[in-house]
């Protein structure tokens, strides 16, 4: 129906109900612009989210690594360790095989033939052994280069038999272990 055909009362009616039907519009548009606030709002949340996911994802890859290395430092320290006190424990031995050579290099005759002697070599090989099974090698060095990382000089030669800078004699055997020296051989040099 068209406004000239109708009455003022029916004029008076349609205009409260065009309003009405305005505000109707306007109250969906009002309805579907805080949606449209709140998905924004959400995607922006997923996003920080996301981003703090991936920072302590990074965070927690980062302690991870930090502990592994922690770990495989915390192994080679104790095995460094151990080997320390291995080579301390070695070195110690060490004046005591001294003892037992210089013994059995200088045994009196009368004693060279007893029954005991052979058990106290019997020690001496065992002691031995047990050092070699450690590791541990004798530097015996006599005829050879003269090296300051392997022998101690303790004197000068005059020799022709011998060239200059070769040892002359070993006064003291040496020992190493693996790279480490335990003790250096005590040598004389020729001139």
């Amino acid at each position: 129906m068209s406004n000239q055909d109708t009455t003022p009362i029916e004029d008076a009616e349609n205009i409260h109900d065009q309003p009405a039907e305005a505000a109707e519009n306007n109250g969906a548009d009002e309805k579907a612009a805080p949606k449209q606030e709140t998905l924004a709002e959400l995607e922006q949340a997923l996003a920080e989210a996301r981003k703090q996911a991936n920072n302590f994802s990074e965070g927690w890859q980062r302690e991870r690594a930090d502990f592994s290395n922690y770990k495989r430092r915390a192994e080679r320290d104790l095995l460094t360790m151990r080997f320390n006190a291995k080579i301390d424990t070695l070195k110690t031995m060490l004046p005591v095989l001294d003892d037992f050579e210089r013994a059995m290099t200088n045994l009196p005759d009368d004693l060279k033939s007893h029954g005991w002697l052979e058990g106290i070599s019997a020690i001496h090989r065992k002691f031995i052994k047990t050092l070699e099974d450690e590791g541990v090698e004798a530097i015996d060095p006599t005829g050879d280069l003269f090296d300051p990382n392997l022998h101690e000089a303790i004197g000068r030669d005059e020799s022709t038999d011998v060239e200059s800078g070769h040892i002359t004699a070993t006064l003291q055997k040496g020992y190493i272990c693996g790279d480490r020296v335990l003790r250096p051989a005590l040598v004389r040099v020729a001139e």
